[in-house]
């Protein structure tokens, strides 16, 4: 009995000095987060808007913007001692999509349909074999000389 009250100081200081480590090394998210508005989120801001919202999809424009964004977060982050990517990044560039690249899709470009001269035969052709093959199998079972 003795000896479990001797481990209790011990376990107790233990949690004491992690609990004045974490406090001491802890991202401050609410300092992070607007750092990251007013230095990296403005500059983004200001490079989309020389851009043009027309060019916003294209990624051979928007790759540069996009890249020092990312590189600013990391930036800001690192100096603040936090953990990148973290949630509140995730967050942010989540936000960023939201905004600026809702209507883009994966490739970049606008979908839409092929040319009908394209499109065509990728319809016409299946159905054709479709009922070549049922009128082979209903050929095939009315002769029914040389059926095993």
């Amino acid at each position: 009995m003795a000896l479990e009250l001797t481990f209790i100081p011990r376990r107790f200081l233990w949690f004491l000095l992690a609990h004045h480590f974490i406090v001491v090394t802890a991202c401050h998210e609410a300092d992070y987060g607007q750092l990251i508005e007013d230095y990296c989120l403005s500059q983004f801001k200001f490079e989309m808007e020389v851009i043009g919202q027309k060019l916003w999809c294209d990624w051979d424009e928007t790759v540069g913007s996009y890249g020092e964004l990312t590189n600013c977060t990391f930036l800001i982050a690192e100096k603040l001692a936090c953990y990148w990517p973290n949630q509140l990044v995730d967050e942010f560039f989540i936000a960023i999509h939201k905004h600026y690249f809702k209507n883009c899709s994966l490739s970049g470009r606008s979908v839409r349909d092929p040319p009908n001269n394209i499109l065509y035969p990728f319809l016409v052709v299946p159905i054709l074999i479709t009922l070549l093959m049922t009128a082979l199998v209903v050929w095939r079972s009315k002769r029914s000389e040389g059926m095993v």
